[in-house]
């Protein structure tokens, strides 16, 4: 099971493989399981202190997954690689998702690349920081 927040780019602009269909990292996710479902309620409720809009919406969780056994991968950035949450909020997010029934591991995977940057907030998250 996983789950991949995708771009917002309209289906005629994204890359096409040879027969003409869409490329399928570029396909919308199917509905997600309960266990994706509380994963992501877990996220939203992680904030970087510096913003009052959480961490998802923030757009520093790129990918998460969950496999049959419990076992969960979560791919998150930060603002910047100087962030002084550096090295508490990755941990904050694996105790959450730890926490979660049905969860036996987590890990987390800080990636710098592709570097954050404010287009991949959300529309809700750029209206509450007035972008």
């Amino acid at each position: 099971m996983t789950y991949q927040e995708l771009d917002d780019t309209p289906k005629d602009d994204q890359p096409e493989d040879g027969d003409g269909s869409a490329q399928a990292e570029n396909e919308e996710p199917g509905p997600m399981s309960p266990l994706e479902e509380e994963i992501l309620s877990t996220l939203k409720t992680v904030y970087d202190p510096e913003v009052p809009v959480d961490i998802y919406e923030l757009g520093l969780i790129y990918n998460f997954a969950v496999d049959a056994t419990g076992k969960v991968d979560v791919k998150m950035t930060l603002t910047s690689p100087a962030c002084p949450v550096a090295g508490t909020l990755p941990i904050e997010v694996e105790t959450k998702i730890k926490a979660i029934p049905g969860i036996t591991q987590c890990f987390v995977d800080l990636v710098w690349d592709p570097p954050w940057d404010r287009t991949m907030m959300s529309e809700a998250a750029q209206l509450k920081l007035n972008l």
